[in-house]
């Protein structure tokens, strides 16, 4: 069975090219192979996401601008590791809540992937949450989240969406496909 395999190549430089409010651009050169590379990537600080899905098997979705593509997608929630110390399990849980005003008493790990490994390091971890409740918040949203809206949607029409590629936020594909394999779930037109 394929499994990815981590290196610790030899860093010969490494340089801010540009350093950002959320992230940076990086430009390193290594040691591959005997040769010496040089490469500019996005250095991220890394993120969660939650699938939370109710006793009806609905995933809770969320619409949001995105600026970089134009466009309001479906996503689900998500946020950055931006707290030192930060446990990614408290970072999905606060995002979960932030971003919908519910809280789960169950959550497990999905999933984890590199959202693109050619140009960016972001490393995501899904965590599935269950047992919802809805308590609300009373956060301020800014930017984007602003005029967010929050949706229950059954797990087979969901899958569907991304299977056809009418939703492509690449955490909600992931997490969706694996909650799908996971529980068993078919498209709806299947």
């Amino acid at each position: 069975m394929p499994k990815d395999q981590k290196v610790t190549p030899s860093v010969q430089k490494t340089e801010t090219v540009f350093a950002g409010k959320i992230w940076d651009i990086v430009r390193e050169s290594f040691d591959y192979n005997g040769v010496s590379l040089t490469r500019e990537f996005v250095k991220h600080p890394g993120a969660v996401a939650v699938l939370a899905i109710d006793d009806q098997q609905r995933v809770l979705l969320i619409r949001q601008y995105r600026h970089p593509v134009r466009s309001y997608l479906w996503e689900i929630p998500a946020g950055l590791l931006d707290i030192p110390g930060e446990p990614r399990i408290d970072a999905a849980k606060r995002e979960l809540l932030e971003e919908t005003g519910y809280i789960a008493q169950e959550f497990t790990e999905l999933s984890t992937f590199m959202t693109t490994p050619g140009g960016n390091d972001e490393v995501i971890t899904i965590f599935m949450a269950r047992n919802l409740q809805h308590v609300g918040h009373d956060l301020e949203l800014e930017g984007e989240e602003v005029d967010m809206q929050v949706e229950w949607v059954p797990l087979d029409e969901a899958l569907e969406s991304v299977l056809k590629s009418d939703m492509q936020s690449p955490s909600a594909v992931v997490a969706i496909m694996a909650a799908a394999f996971a529980l068993g779930v078919a498209p709806a037109t299947a």
